[in-house]
């Protein structure tokens, strides 16, 4: 008697193995990720905000730009082999 699914070649056969072990690894991933997030839940004594810098903080503390001016010349081009 003949079968009613028809034969796979080996290479569909190959595909539809790596397919499912894909789908296995992507869902295996997923638990293991909720897993470790049931475990590591949040503290609820947690600080939500940073510390604020009080008045006194605010007067010694003194901003400077990061980028600097010199004296070196400008470059006008650039060269790649």
């Amino acid at each position: 008697m003949r079968s009613t699914s028809p034969n796979l070649t080996a290479p569909a056969r190959k595909a539809w193995v790596l397919k499912g072990g894909a789908t296995l690894l992507t869902l295996a991933a997923t638990a293991a990720s909720a897993m470790y997030v049931t475990t590591h839940l949040k503290n609820p004594s947690a600080p939500l905000q940073p510390t604020v810098l009080s008045s006194a903080q605010l007067n010694a503390l003194t901003v400077t730009p990061s980028v600097q001016q010199s004296d070196v010349t400008p470059v006008t081009s650039t060269y790649a082999s």
